[in-house]
């Protein structure tokens, strides 16, 4: 007799329930149908048949900013103290 004045908060709460598994199962198709397979398709086929480099992990590794396309190191000589892109030893500071 107590559980039925609870069934309108868990009609409710199923509710939601409902609703988000269902965008969430939909978005879960779409990027499949719409993202995944196309992908495969044309990036895979073309390194399959020798049309791209194979993959490489390493290449997305992270590198350090001196081996990056694009960076320019403005500082080469830092002064002071502090982790700089070229450490020097202890004897090159004094």
């Amino acid at each position: 007799m107590i559980l039925m004045n609870f069934w309108p908060l868990y009609q409710f709460l199923w509710t939601l329930f409902f609703i988000t598994e269902f965008l969430i199962g939909f978005w879960c198709i779409f990027m499949f149908f719409g993202f995944i397979i196309p992908l495969w398709l044309t990036e895979g086929l073309r390194e399959y048949f020798g049309k791209s480099k194979p993959f490489n992990p390493e290449d997305i590794q992270r590198k350090p900013v001196t081996e990056q396309e694009g960076v320019t190191v403005l500082y080469n000589q830092p002064k002071g103290e502090g982790p700089y892109l070229h450490h020097t030893t202890a004897s090159e500071h004094h």
